[in-house]
């Protein structure tokens, strides 16, 4: 016999805690329950694994009598018994049960259900890469459907007719622009002041420390004020607007303007694009500004140059065509983060999760797309021999 109970003396909650013990009664196992059995009590027992002899007949039986009070955590400790019996291959007399408690038990499994492992099927590799080729080009589809939506939107901006806010335009400019020139502004000295010293460093072997003028205005106005600006754009802004647009798609506001009939495309996007169109050109003057000065300060301080030398060094090394090639630079730069941005908001999920998943895609994708942007551009410049 299998006995759960303690002797010595008991206290009045004690007597009242569950127990069971097991009892053999003409090779018949017979289970005894007494005590109360409910899970609030947090004093429910857990059946053993072994805790069932083998008996002849291989039958169990019940003895429910002593219990006083019971609930799910009397069912609890029944499940866990009849999975134990089914694995020694003994069987459960319910008939010995009280009849609420048996047709609850007898809804629960002997065993529980095993996991099902689904077995992912492997896609041959010609269809992996032209899936993910349909899946860009598609993309690349939507995309520009939405720059030429956003486009007339802007055509109708300037005949009066659009139903873009100038409150929400103004509101993009500034957060784009003013806002964002401490950091533009920061990168781009910095950068100027690297190239300043990298290039005093080499040229100073060769007398020719005053061609680091030339070195810094070209590199920066060619190059690196367009591409830092961008990129800062891209973190800054771009991510910005891929949480706003991602947010309202999981408030379902983007639902409630397309069911007013209003076209996301002209009421959110196009003050989004147009503020990076509009102030891109102007920070990437700035940037190349900031770049200049801080080669000029890197320059003076290392180098036996002038400041009227410097600024002649710097004005005659590149003409007005640089400027405009890097002009036209940001402004694809910055049509290009305002519509991978939005798009990557429009098409995010509607969780919180999915915000911070939108907001980081934007910054890969803006970063990426202005470094292979700019690579053409390179190309470009060779074609045309600028």
């Amino acid at each position: 016999m299998t006995d759960n109970t303690d002797t010595g003396p008991r206290s009045h909650a004690q007597d009242n805690a569950p127990q069971w013990r097991l009892e053999n009664e003409q090779n018949t196992l017979l289970m005894v329950l007494s005590g109360t059995w409910q899970a609030r009590t947090g004093a429910i027992p857990v059946f053993p694994k072994d805790g069932l002899p083998k008996t002849p007949d291989g039958h169990l039986s019940f003895q429910t009598s002593g219990i006083q009070a019971w609930d799910t955590g009397l069912i609890a400790f029944l499940w866990d018994l009849k999975r134990v019996a089914h694995n020694a291959g003994i069987s459960l007399d319910m008939q010995t049960l009280p009849g609420p408690m048996r047709q609850l038990l007898e809804l629960l499994p002997e065993a529980p259900d095993e996991p099902v492992h689904h077995k992912q099927p492997h896609t041959p590799l010609l269809e992996a890469v032209g899936g993910h080729a349909i899946a860009s080009m598609t993309e690349v589809g939507v995309v520009s459907e939405l720059a030429a939506l956003t486009a007339k939107g802007a055509v109708q901006t300037i005949l009066g007719r659009s139903r873009m806010r100038l409150s929400d335009l103004l509101a993009n400019t500034s957060d784009a622009g003013p806002y964002a020139l401490l950091i533009v502004g920061i990168v781009n000295f910095l950068i100027g002041a690297i190239l300043a010293f990298v290039g005093a460093v080499e040229l100073q072997k060769f007398a020719a420390g005053v061609y680091v003028a030339s070195l810094v205005g070209i590199a920066m106005v060619r190059e690196m004020a367009a591409v830092m600006t961008a990129i800062i754009m891209a973190g800054r802004t771009g991510g910005a607007y891929a949480a706003r647009i991602s947010t309202m798609q999981g408030n379902e506001e983007i639902d409630a303007l397309n069911v007013f009939g209003i076209q996301p495309s002209t009421y959110l996007i196009l003050p989004a694009v147009l503020s990076l169109i509009i102030t891109m050109p102007f920070l990437y003057l700035y940037g190349c500004l900031i770049g200049m000065l801080g080669g000029f300060v890197v320059s003076i301080s290392m180098l036996d140059i002038t400041a009227a030398g410097y600024v002649h060094q710097t004005v005659t090394s590149f003409g007005i065509g640089q400027f405009i090639f890097g002009f036209v630079k940001s402004i694809v730069f910055g049509a290009f983060i305002g519509l991978t941005s939005c798009r990557i908001g429009l098409k995010a999920g509607r969780s919180a999760a999915d915000v911070g998943i939108a907001a980081t895609r934007a910054v890969v994708v803006g970063i990426v797309g202005v470094i292979a942007i700019d690579a053409i551009f390179a190309v470009i410049a060779d074609v045309l021999g600028i």
